[in-house]
């Protein structure tokens, strides 16, 4: 394992905080690690030092800040709040603020592994049905700004009681999702799901968003080409070269010290950079003015009013908005977005593992994961985000770039997704990063994920024309299908309207067609568990590091499971961590060990030697 180096580096000696791996030498495989754990600045358990965890966390905010601030936007106008930025505000607080609770939860005690939790896109579709729906439609007068008086009591429950459905839809439907995460039943199904199965999911979890990403860095292509430069630029071509600082020590005192600033801020210097150029761009009135001018949205002043009325502190509570309501549409509406947000879940745990050098997560882990993501979709419910909770893909992406996988830094940033929903006027002045800016960024992180999803074809025999079938068939129909069913929605028509929505969601569901397209013709086509992948992507190294390495990782921390907690019957429960010492007396049955001068083969070894 990488040892855990020093923060900076003076003119004699090569102590950085983030190894340079162009030096000769340097990341050379110490007891038996991976190709892909030596790659990274930190790995999964170490530990960077704090004012690198809380820079390095709201960096990975600032790259989920697009897809949590767009969820309420785009839910706003179905919920009549078109008009009234100050409760989208509140909205958008809420969202931070439970995203944070989730992401502890997450990583302290689900798969823990270093991935973000945050709103999802699964849950945007049959939540709009919804609200589609004649009975929620908001009247006319609310999409009038001059008939609408935000402070009214009777605006406030047109408003209120949308989301209340929405609330009662989400809770309902995150209960399926803890029972088929607790009860093991996801980890049984990871039997049957490899990678011909995990690749089309991740690859279309990014693909079909290529339309939004290209709607919004063309809102101004200058400034987006501005953050794509800036961000490629860091990220692939400064990664290696250190940068000189000011530095403080108790030994050395005052000196010049050197950083990899390039290599751990990539987004967050690219982002900082560009948001600076709109600004400068607006004060100077080079952007347009006129709102129906282009390149109008790539101000910084357009959201200002959104800034000045948000309060400077406001804790969410539970039920904020009222007592919760349930009808029978939305949940099944809603349990079609758990499908497809469990599916890419599973996909987005194994690539985080990839990404950070960590062995792929067990059953238990996974049971846990998708246990804790329930949970979280019930306190969003509870909360009144008007979504549930998911793993954040994108930063996923952020991981392989930056090639920082401490889970302390995603500790840092649930906790900073915490303040920021708790201090209102930061939480809205983040929210004002002009959309083209948002739109360069994701350009990058979603081909990032793409080429991470389609990595995982390494397991398999890509010479078998089968497997070169499965992915290809998969992925086309994923993007062709959703394709039609968005032009063709009337097509669906089995005489049961909740029947129709939720078809209709799992159809232009490009990562749900392809995922379940893959499972099925990877499960019903003859082939062998080798040219299948199976026999790598599940295979674990049995020698005493790496059954070590399991339990560190995915194991419950502070003592549970082994100081506390620890009866022997917790290991049948499906999401227990195994013990780590079966594993190790297991490989002191195996190997040979040296006692007093001679060479022990344990007690199985004795016995089969008398014999």
């Amino acid at each position: 394992m990488l040892s855990t180096v020093t923060c900076c580096e003076n003119s004699n000696t090569m102590n950085d905080i983030l190894p340079n791996p162009s030096i000769k030498g340097q990341g050379k495989k110490q007891n038996g690690e991976s190709q892909s754990h030596r790659r990274l600045a930190y790995s999964i358990t170490d530990t960077p030092p704090w004012y690198l965890c809380i820079f390095l966390g709201i960096q990975h905010y600032l790259t989920a800040l697009g897809g949590l601030v767009a969820v309420p936007l785009i839910l706003s106008k179905s919920l009549c709040l078109e008009h009234d930025p100050l409760t989208q505000s509140y909205l958008i607080s809420t969202i931070f603020f439970v995203s944070g609770i989730c992401t502890l939860l997450q990583v302290l005690f689900g798969v823990r592994l270093p991935i973000l939790q945050g709103g999802t896109f699964a849950f945007l579709t049959p939540s709009l049905a919804m609200l589609s729906l004649p009975a929620w439609k908001c009247p006319e007068w609310t999409l009038n700004a001059t008939q609408v008086n935000v402070s009214s009591p009777e605006f406030i429950e047109e408003w209120q009681k949308r989301i209340r459905e929405l609330q009662g839809a989400i809770m309902v439907a995150s209960c399926v999702q803890i029972i088929v995460g607790f009860s093991g039943l996801i980890g049984f199904l990871m039997r049957f799901i490899g990678p011909l199965t995990i690749a089309p999911t991740i690859s279309l979890v990014a693909l079909p968003l290529f339309d939004s990403a290209g709607t919004d860095a063309g809102i101004h292509w200058g400034i987006s080409a501005i953050t794509i430069f800036l961000i490629t630029l860091f990220s692939q071509y400064l990664k290696n070269i250190p940068v000189p600082v000011p530095a403080y020590g108790q030994v050395k005192k005052c000196h010049v010290s050197k950083l990899y600033l390039f290599q751990i801020f990539p987004v967050l210097l690219g982002l900082s950079i560009s948001w600076i150029i709109s600004f400068v761009l607006t004060v100077t009135n080079v952007l347009p003015s006129s709102p129906s001018a282009y390149g109008y949205l790539a101000r910084t002043d357009i959201k200002g009013s959104v800034l000045s009325q948000a309060p400077w502190f406001r804790i969410p509570y539970p039920g904020q908005w009222g007592l919760p309501t349930i009808s029978l549409a939305g949940v099944f509406g809603i349990i079609a977005g758990v499908i497809s947000s469990m599916v890419e879940s599973v996909g987005d745990y194994h690539a985080c593992a990839r990404l950070v050098g960590a062995p792929p997560p067990p059953k238990h882990a996974i049971n846990r994961g998708i246990g804790i993501e329930g949970i979280g979709c019930l306190l969003a419910g509870a909360w009144g985000t008007g979504n549930g909770t998911t793993s954040y893909s994108e930063n996923v992406g952020a991981l392989g770039i930056t090639r920082v996988g401490s889970r302390m830094v995603i500790i840092a940033a649930g906790c900073v997704l915490l303040l920021m929903g708790v201090f209102g006027k930061i939480g809205a002045a983040f929210a004002t990063i002009p959309t083209p800016v948002i739109g360069g960024m994701f350009l990058i992180m979603f081909g990032v994920i793409t080429a991470v999803g389609i990595s995982n074809l390494q397991y398999v025999d890509m010479n078998s024309s089968r497997n070169l079938f499965v992915f290809g068939f998969s992925i086309y129909c994923g993007l062709t299908v959703p394709n039609w069913v968005n032009k063709n929605p009337e097509r669906i028509q089995t005489g049961i309207p909740q029947l129709d929505q939720v078809v209709q969601v799992l159809l232009t569901t490009g990562m749900f067609v392809g995922g379940f397209l893959g499972f099925v013709l990877d499960n019903t086509i003859p082939g062998s568990q080798e040219e299948r992948g199976f026999t790598t992507w599940n295979h674990i190294h049995e020698d005493t590091e790496e059954a070590q390495k399991v339990s560190e990782i995915y194991s419950f921390p502070f003592g549970i499971g082994s100081k506390f907690c620890a009866a022997s019957w917790l290991s049948y429960i499906p999401f227990w961590p195994k013990p780590a010492h079966r594993g190790e007396a297991m490989e002191r049955e195996h190997h040979p060990t040296e006692e007093n001068g001679q060479i022990s083969m344990g007690s199985r070894g004795k016995m089969e030697t008398r014999m």
